[in-house]
C-alpha cells in the first residue's frame, strides 16, 4: 500500500527522538495543515484529552484534543499540527486501524506517524529511523532498516535549525542538497 503523504518515523530504542523529530517536522510544516499520527500496541488507560472516534476489539482510535498534557500526541498538536490521532492496536489490526485512521484525513494531506510496525503494511512517501546516543530499551529494527529510509541520530538533528524533509505536490521528501545529508539508506544504488 503506498501512502505518498505519509512520513514515517521508527526509531532504534525509547528515547530516541521520534516524537521530537515528529514535532519539529509539524512545526516547521504548520503552515502545511500536517496531521500527526501515533500508533502503539500498548494497551493503557486512556489519558485527559483524548476523545474517542472508534473501537473494536482489535483497536481503538482516539483524537487529541489537549495541548496542555505533556503526552507525546499533546506535544504534536502544540507544535502545530492541524489535527492528532492516537490509537492502541493489536498487531493484527494495525493497517485496518490505520485505514480507519485515514477516513478522518483529507486524502492529500500530510501526514507524519510514529509507528515502526506500520512500515511492514505501507510504503511511505519517506521513512526516517531515529537514534539518539542516549536511546534505551533498544530494539531490533533489522529487517525495518534493510527497506530504504533515511536515519537521523537525535543529538545532530536537534543542532539543525530546519530538518532537511519538505512537502510538495503531495509527497513526502528528503532535501539532498547539503552535503552533511546522509543518502537514503537501503535505496538500491546507495
Amino acid at each position: 500500500m503506498k501512502i505518498p503523504n505519509l512520513l514515517l518515523i521508527a526509531g532504534t530504542g525509547n528515547k530516541s527522538g521520534k516524537t521530537t523529530l515528529a514535532c519539529r517536522i509539524i512545526g516547521q510544516l504548520r503552515h502545511e495543515g500536517v496531521i500527526g499520527v501515533k500508533i502503539t500496541p500498548h494497551f493503557h488507560e486512556t489519558t485527559p484529552g483524548l476523545v474517542m472516534l472508534s473501537e473494536t476489539g482489535g483497536f481503538s482510535i482516539y483524537e487529541e484534543t489537549s495541548t496542555e498534557a505533556g503526552k507525546d500526541t499533546s506535544r504534536m498538536l502544540n507544535a502545530g499540527a492541524k489535527r492528532v490521532f492516537f490509537a492502541k492496536v493489536t498487531d493484527n489490526d494495525l493497517l485496518s486501524a490505520f485505514k480507519a485512521i485515514l477516513d478522518h484525513i483529507p486524502e492529500d494531506a500530510p501526514v507524519v506517524c510514529e509507528s515502526p510496525a506500520l512500515r511492514y503494511f505501507a510504503e511511505p512517501g519517506l521513512f526516517i529511523i531515529m537514534d539518539s546516543d542516549k536511546s534505551n530499551n533498544k530494539k531490533n529494527i533489522k529487517q525495518l532498516q534493510e527497506l530504504p529510509h533515511v536515519k537521523f541520530n537525535l543529538e545532530e538533528i536537534l543542532k539543525l535549525e530546519e530538518i532537511p524533509v519538505y512537502f510538495e505536490s503531495g509527497k513526502w521528501f528528503y532535501k539532498l542538497t547539503a552535503p552533511e545529508n546522509p543518502p537514503l539508506r537501503g535505496a538500491k544504488g546507495v
